[in-house]
């Protein structure tokens, strides 16, 4: 019978592959990162929006995968994974722009909440956001081919998402008034 814990992560190390590693590495800080973003990815894919939202944050959680794997691989030497390809980060600069260029919003922050939908994608951005950070850090001490790019697009990609969720409501966003 397979258990849910292995109990060998109690000591402050998680084992990949053979090689153990202390729990606050920035790569296992990083994989705990984009961990957390693809879940929050699927409780709003389960929860909101329709099945075109659903499909485009589901591209998105199979990408992260395939980053985590990488950061994974370079934890367990010898094992290999597929990289992240180029064309990833090209679909999301294309969707921003359709976006873009449908709304016509001009540059500032928006305050978070129009719906329910634009606040849970604007959350997850924020979530986007951290786990860029952890990817970067991550890769600053390792050579780790971490499609930074693709992080970088992809909360600008959420916050491309939240604006489109909220004008399908016909909602008109604020920007701060910092009174």
């Amino acid at each position: 019978m397979v258990s849910f814990y292995t109990g060998k992560g109690d000591a402050g190390v998680s084992q990949i592959g053979e090689l153990k590693h202390p729990k606050d590495s920035p790569i296992l800080e990083a994989l705990g990162d984009l961990d957390e973003l693809n879940s929050l990815l699927g409780v709003v894919r389960s929860g909101y929006g329709g099945q075109e939202l659903g499909e485009k944050l589901r591209a998105v959680q199979e990408a992260l995968f395939l980053i985590q794997a990488n950061l994974g691989a370079f934890l367990a030497p010898g094992s290999s994974v597929p990289e992240l390809r180029e064309e990833k980060r090209k679909e999301l600069e294309r969707e921003i722009g359709e976006i873009e260029e449908k709304l016509q919003l001009g540059r500032g922050f928006i305050v978070p909440g129009a719906n329910p939908l634009s606040a849970w994608l604007d959350y997850v951005r924020t979530v986007a956001r951290r786990a860029e950070r952890s990817c970067y850090r991550a890769h600053k001490e390792h050579p780790i081919p971490v499609p930074l790019s693709y992080m970088n697009r992809l909360s600008s990609y959420l916050f491309a998402l939240a604006r489109l969720e909220a004008s399908k409501e016909h909602i008109k966003e604020s920007h701060p008034q910092y009174e």
